[in-house]
C-alpha cells in the first residue's frame, strides 16, 4: 500500500490500469521501482554498446506497457483468454529477437542476442557465443524445417515456428514478475 501514496491518483493512472490490467496500488509500486531505476528521473536511459553508444529513454508509460507483458494470468480466466495471454507473451518474446520488424528472426538476429547474453557476463568469448546461437539455430531449423538438403537455406524462425518451438512450455505463468504486489520502497533505501 505503501507505493499506492506516492503516485497521483488522476484520469491518467486509471487510464493505465485499463490498458495494461495492473491495479492501481501495482502502479503505484511499479512507479516506486521507476523512480528508483530512474534515480527520480522521468526517463529511464538505456546506453547501448553496439549502434555508436547510442540512448534510448523509455517514460513511465513504456515502463508500464512492458511491464504489463509479466503480469501472471487471473485464476478465472477461460482457456481462450489463456490462449490468448500466451500469444500475447509470446509475440512480445518473438519481438524482442526481431530486431528489423520483418516477422523472421534470423540467424544474425539470433547470435546478436545469443551473443550479448552470453558474452557480457564475461564466461565466454563471443566466437563460443555464435557457435553456441548457430547450433540452436541449425535445431531450430530442424524443427521447423525438417530434414534440409545441403543446398537448401534457413531462412529464420516465423512467429508461426516459434510457436511450434514452445509449444510444450506453460509461458503464459512462467513469464511473471513476483513483486507486483510487494511496496518496493522497502527494496531499495
Amino acid at each position: 500500500m505503501g507505493g499506492f501514496h506516492s503516485v497521483p491518483q488522476d484520469h491518467r493512472y486509471r487510464d493505465f490500469a485499463d490498458k495494461t490490467g495492473f491495479s492501481l496500488e501495482q502502479i503505484g509500486n511499479l512507479h516506486n521501482r521507476f523512480k528508483q531505476l530512474s534515480h527520480n528521473e522521468d526517463t529511464l536511459r538505456n546506453f547501448q554498446s553496439h549502434g555508436g553508444g547510442t540512448v534510448e529513454e523509455i517514460g513511465f508509460e513504456e515502463f508500464l506497457t512492458v511491464m504489463s507483458y509479466f503480469r501472471p494470468p487471473s485464476l478465472n480466466m477461460t482457456e481462450e483468454q489463456r490462449e490468448e495471454l500466451r500469444r500475447v507473451k509470446l509475440r512480445f518474446l518473438f519481438n524482442m529477437h526481431d530486431t528489423d520488424n520483418d516477422g523472421t528472426i534470423t540467424l544474425e538476429e539470433y547470435r546478436h542476442v545469443v551473443e550479448e547474453l552470453l558474452s557480457r557476463s564475461g564466461a565466454l568469448c563471443r566466437e563460443t557465443a555464435k557457435g553456441i546461437a548457430d547450433a540452436a539455430m541449425l535445431e531450430v531449423a530442424s524443427i521447423s524445417m525438417g530434414h534440409m538438403e545441403p543446398d537448401e537455406f534457413y531462412e529464420g524462425i516465423t512467429f508461426e515456428h516459434f510457436l511450434t518451438i514452445l509449444k510444450g512450455i506453460e509461458i503464459e505463468s512462467r513469464m511473471h514478475i513476483r513483486f507486483l504486489n510487494v511496496d518496493t520502497t522497502v527494496l531499495c533505501k
